[in-house]
Parts: structure tokens; sequence; C-alpha cells
């Protein structure tokens, strides 16, 4: 058994506490939103007052923050200097590298250990305990953090040192915020040539066009009774945090001289479609802007 502060309990945070709870952890949570805390208590996690109330004796704190300025404040302002020594701070938050790599100096520098683990999987994947992890730090911090997030997810990646969790996140993401577009605007195409969504779902879905964006989450009802597109595209993952995603890549881009026309355009795209009807639907909805457009 781990004591584990988890600090964060949103619509990804709060399954992953409870699953790590049902794995036999001694878990305490927290969040600054008062409707995530009343549906975690509800849910039977154990909610401190305050953050810094969590990692009281905690050998490990998860934090699933919305933003990186939201995890170097927390570092910064309180949680690194109430945690006990050597504590292991696991950062499952999607944010910049280099925001990765500050907060990893911070924790260093304050005593503790780090490692950065963003998640891909969705809500479904957290609730069913089947996230993927992408895992920065070194091999003794990763090796600590390992039996946690297995009880989290189904596959964890060690891709190197610091921040390169966060690398492998934003580059595997920015694939997915292209391909998503790709399959939508293929089937606006198809619409228009008289193909039946059916018809081009069996070709691709096993020929080389074949991806996630339309085994899984293909943008029309129908082929995939599981897709949201089937439930009026509600999320899901948003199209606001692809957004986000594909803004941190473009950060990447442009941070690194990295040609990268493609995700420049895919980053242009899923901002106009969050500033809009995308904010609360599901990525794959972008389809809709394209049918407009046309």
């Amino acid at each position: 058994m781990t004591r584990v502060a988890f600090l964060g309990l949103g619509h990804m945070g709060l399954p992953m506490a409870l699953n790590l709870i049902k794995a036999g952890h001694e878990v305490r949570g927290f969040d600054v939103m008062p409707a995530a805390v009343d549906a975690a208590s509800a849910a039977g996690v154990p909610i401190a007052q305050f953050g810094v109330d969590a990692m009281a004796g905690a050998e490990v704190v998860i934090t699933m923050f919305p933003a990186g300025r939201h995890v170097i404040s927390a570092y910064q302002d309180e949680l690194l200097g109430a945690a006990d020594p050597g504590t292991l701070f696991i950062e499952c938050s999607t944010i910049a590298v280099d925001e990765a790599r500050t907060a990893h100096a911070l924790a260093v520098e304050a005593g503790h250990r780090n490692v950065d683990a963003p998640v891909s999987g969705g809500v479904v994947g957290a609730e069913n305990g089947t996230l993927a992890f992408m895992v920065g730090g070194s091999d003794e911090d990763f090796a600590a953090a390992l039996p946690l997030l297995e009880v989290m997810g189904k596959r964890i990646v060690h891709c190197g040192g610091p921040g390169l969790g966060q690398a492998a996140k934003v580059c595997n993401n920015m694939i997915l915020g292209v391909s998503q577009i790709a399959v939508a605007e293929a089937f606006v195409l198809g619409e228009r040539l008289g193909l039946e969504h059916q018809a081009l779902f069996d070709v691709v879905s096993q020929a080389s066009g074949q991806c996630w964006a339309i085994t899984t989450n293909c943008p029309v009802p129908g082929p995939v009774p599981t897709s949201p597109a089937n439930r009026d595209y509600r999320p899901g993952f948003a199209g606001a945090l692809m957004a986000k995603d594909l803004g941190l890549a473009l950060q990447a881009i442009e941070g690194t001289g990295t040609e990268a026309r493609m995700g420049r355009l895919a980053q242009e795209i899923y901002a106009a479609f969050a500033a809009g009807a995308g904010a609360g639907r599901d990525f794959s909805g972008i389809i809709t802007d394209i049918r407009d457009a046309s």
C-alpha cells in the first residue's frame, strides 16, 4: 500500500484516483473546483480541505492540472514545501516540455523526485484503467512510479529523461489531430462523391488509410457504434483540449525550428473549432466545420 495525494479530480483525475483506491492504496484527494470535490466525495475518495492537507504523510503526489502554469505555481507556492523529503511527484497533466523540465528542476532542488507522465486514452481509458502513460525521468524514479502507473494504465513507456514524456505526448497528439482532420475531410469528400459512410469505412479501415481516427473515433454515425459521432459528439476528448495540445505542439515546433506545415495547419483549424462550437464537443466533430466550410 502506498500513501498517495491526488491533486486534480476532474474527468480524468477522479477515475484514476478511484482505480488506485480499488487497488488498495491509501488516497487523499483535493481539487479547487467544488463540483469536482463533491463528485469525488460521492464516489468514495477521501477529500482534504486543502491541497497541502492531502499531502500529509504522502509518499507520492500525483497532479492532474489544466495547464503548465498551474503546475509550476502549485509546486512553487505550496506543494514542494509541504511534502516530506524525497516525495515522488508524478505529474500527469499535459504541459509544455520546457514547463515539465522546470517542474522537475524545482522538485529536485527542493529535495524531491519527479517524473512527467502525461496520459492518452481519454475518460474511458481512465475509468477502465487502460490509459497509456508516456514517462520522462530517471530510471530510478520511473521504477518507483511504475507500480502506481500500472494500476491506472495498460501501456507505460519510459521515453527518456525529464520532459521527454511530454515530448512524446505532443508528437502523438500532433499526429492524432492531423489524422482526425484528414479522416473528416475524406468522409465529406466521400459524401459528395456519393459514397455511403459504411462503404468508405469498410474500405479504409482495412486498407492503407487505416488509423485510430477512423477505427475508434470515426467521425460519422454508424460504422463505429462507440464513437462520439453516435452520441452527438459528446467528448471523449474535447475540441478545446485538442486545440490546447496542438498549441503545445506549435510551441515545440517553433522552439526547435522544425518544418511542420501539417502540424501548424492542424493547430490553426482546431483553434478555430474550439473558439466556436467545438469547445464542448469531441474533437472528431471537426467534420461539421469541414462540411460547413465546403
